[in-house]
């Protein structure tokens, strides 16, 4: 295990006026798995290049085990990396896909052995050894690449979005053996990816990036709870947040042509009005305002019901049951919780406290 340790880290390309990262700060501990998470392009995947000893650092230091070592060649930062494509040797089994790497490092032959068999049972792929990739599933090939990771016992983990190549029931069953394993093994990893159900459900927490910078950094329920911003607020969460402009005024709160009562004072000012689809109620009681429906999404488990509220630009999204009854073209009376919900500044689009 191994602590990580990005100061300032920044990415510029030659030619380039923009940063692709700036002045990234996150420190991993041992055993932790981060996730960094973000849109395409947020600076993410560059980030863990950085780590990785992929990328040359233009500016800030990175250090592993309080080591500085951004001039030390990836071969020598004592990592491993899954990678999004499987990238394994086609000429090789399974087997030799797994000791390759320790080949290279001269270890030998029955530690070698001795290793791939331990791995391989572990990731069940026992049986598969003797096979080449072409012989293998998506699933089976993102194992053994995984496997070769695992079988050099390195201080850190580095993963690329090592799930997206695979179907949503691979992906499902892939991320309970990659948490599973993480709990087994103890190790430092840190992940990459866009998809918001894997940071939520496999992060012990999350590095969320935008623009290349870091947005906010916490646990998975204290960042989907309480988002530093209008970005994290929208990102974070399937469906998205509501965000609704709005006139914070004495005691009140006006959304279009609705006015909530609030507990708190304050001076008037324009914000933006901020709760998650959860967080509303198809209901008469404690109703603060009236949207008509515009269209019912039934998902099995849950229904998504859209609403108009009068002189708001936007649906507003609501998360009901599976029995949910509304019709499109009806009228509705919809509670907000209040105690959920956020208030954020329109021109820095920080939370308001």
């Amino acid at each position: 295990m191994a602590t990580v340790t990005l100061a300032g880290l920044s990415k510029r390309y030659p030619g380039s006026d923009l940063l692709a990262v700036d002045g990234v700060d996150l420190h991993v501990d041992h055993g932790e798995f981060m996730v960094l998470l973000g849109p395409s392009g947020c600076g993410k995947s560059t980030t863990l290049r950085m780590v990785a000893g992929l990328e040359t650092i233009s500016e800030g230091t990175l250090s592993i085990d309080g080591r500085q070592v951004n001039d030390v060649p990836a071969k020598d930062r004592d990592i491993a990396m899954v990678f999004q494509s499987y990238a394994l040797y086609p000429h090789m089994s399974v087997f030799d896909n797994l000791g390759f790497g320790l080949r290279r490092r001269s270890v030998k032959t029955a530690e070698i052995r001795r290793r791939v068999n331990e791995v391989a049972a572990t990731l069940g792929l026992a049986e598969l050894l003797s096979r080449k990739p072409h012989a293998l599933s998506g699933g089976q090939r993102q194992r053994v690449a995984l496997g070769r990771a695992i079988v050099r016992d390195p201080k850190v983990f580095l993963f690329d979005e090592p799930l997206s190549n695979l179907d949503a029931a691979l992906r499902v069953g892939m991320r309970g053996e990659l948490i599973k394993l993480h709990h087994r093994l103890g190790a430092t990893m840190i992940y990459v990816t866009h998809d918001q159900v894997e940071a939520m459900t496999m992060g012990d927490r999350i590095c969320i990036m935008n623009g290349g910078r870091v947005a906010q950094i916490g646990a998975p329920l204290d960042v989907y709870r309480d988002p530093a911003d209008t970005f994290v607020a929208a990102f974070l969460g399937s469906p998205p947040t509501n965000l609704m402009n709005g006139r914070l005024n004495d005691r009140s709160l006006a959304i279009g042509d609705t006015t909530i009562p609030l507990s708190r004072d304050g001076a008037p000012a324009d914000v933006i009005f901020a709760i998650r689809p959860e967080d509303i109620r198809i209901q008469r009681e404690g109703s603060h305002a009236t949207g008509e429906v515009v269209a019912v999404e039934p998902l099995g488990a849950e229904t998504i019901v859209r609403f108009r509220l009068p002189g708001v630009a936007s649906d507003v999204l609501v998360r009901g049951p599976r029995t949910v009854a509304a019709r499109v073209g009806e009228m509705a009376p919809l509670a907000f919780d209040l105690a959920s919900a956020h208030l954020f500044d329109p021109r820095t689009t920080r939370r308001i406290p």
